[in-house]
């Protein structure tokens, strides 16, 4: 059996700064550190911090008068933001930068008169704070070429797309086509939203996929970034399962003398791929390599709230 690791995989620069935002705080303000949803979508990640002091809470008003409550990596909406005003609560915001952007983008468009469409998966905490930068009903969301084909708009010539962070670019690259071809003038972002690292680990899985005969993606369920690596290498005709660790392995997708790849989502940290690695040696695995496509190097700060508790040389 032999073991091919993709890289890059794992932690993004945006999981890495909320997961030390949350440290960071509970080093500065002490337990207990209120977090509303999941900081980043990672079983593992949750129940690490949530061992150090932090509760994660469903909504704002969940968190106790006084405390601090931190807003996950995903992004919130606006409605969220004034709640935690309202209530008084200290709020720190986590937010990936590359979210940010998109927020951002929306706004421009919207403030320029445009109508914007989003292009995202409905129910997705990120797709749920974007579209609530905007009054309810103002920004369109569809997921699929078919959702173009029934899209109402008021002006085809001022209608602008955005899009969720993590989604397959292949598929979005589909929807942006359908969209184009219906609505020519339709304008784009000045760069891709589909962050850095969501790009970079679908094309590390499909080296991969040409190489081996299984892919063990590590990632929970509810990451949309994991579950599209999951897809893309299944796209690429090889088999593909999603796990959060050893745990999740099948003794059956082992059988014979396979190539296994391993990657893992933007929030999975490394400790669980290792820890797929030391099992599948267990299992008989005799060769680990690893199949590199691109390096990274983005970092992002940490909010302002926290930058004068920061170690030297941050």
């Amino acid at each position: 059996m032999q073991v091919m690791l993709a890289e890059p995989r794992g932690f993004c620069a945006g999981v890495d700064r909320a997961i030390e935002i949350v440290e960071r705080a509970l080093a500065v303000f002490g337990a207990p550190v209120y977090v509303r949803h999941e900081i980043v979508h990672n079983k593992f990640v949750v129940e690490d911090l949530r061992g150090k002091g932090a509760v994660f809470v469903d909504e704002v008003d969940d968190a106790p008068d006084g405390s601090l409550l931190i807003f996950s990596a995903h992004g919130v909406s606006q409605a969220v933001r004034e709640r935690a005003k309202q209530r008084g609560l200290k709020v720190i915001d986590a937010t990936c930068p590359l979210v940010t952007k998109v927020h951002l983008e929306l706004l421009r468009h919207l403030k320029n008169g445009d109508q914007v469409v989003l292009i995202g998966h409905a129910g997705h905490p990120e797709v749920e704070g974007t579209m609530g930068q905007a009054p309810a009903g103002s920004v369109l969301l569809i997921s699929t070429p078919e959702d173009v084909e029934t899209l109402v708009v008021d002006d085809p010539d001022k209608l602008a797309y955005v899009t969720q962070t993590t989604l397959s670019v292949d598929d979005t690259a589909e929807v942006i086509a359908a969209l184009r071809e219906r609505f020519p003038n339709v304008q784009a972002p000045k760069r891709e939203d589909i962050c850095y690292a969501t790009s970079n680990r679908q094309m590390a899985v499909k080296e991969l996929a040409d190489r081996v005969d299984v892919v063990l993606v590590i990632g929970s369920k509810n990451s949309s970034n994991s579950n599209r690596l999951r897809e893309v290498a299944e796209r690429s005709g090889c088999r593909a399962h999603l796990i959060d660790g050893p745990d999740d392995i099948d003794a059956a997708w082992l059988a014979g003398n396979v190539r296994i790849g391993v990657t893992a989502g933007a929030s999975a940290p490394e400790v669980l791929v290792q820890q797929v690695v030391d099992f599948l040696r267990s299992r008989g695995a005799d060769a680990v390599g690893r199949l590199a496509v691109t390096e990274e190097h983005i970092t992002f700060n940490l909010p302002e709230e926290l930058r004068p508790h920061a170690p030297s040389g941050d």
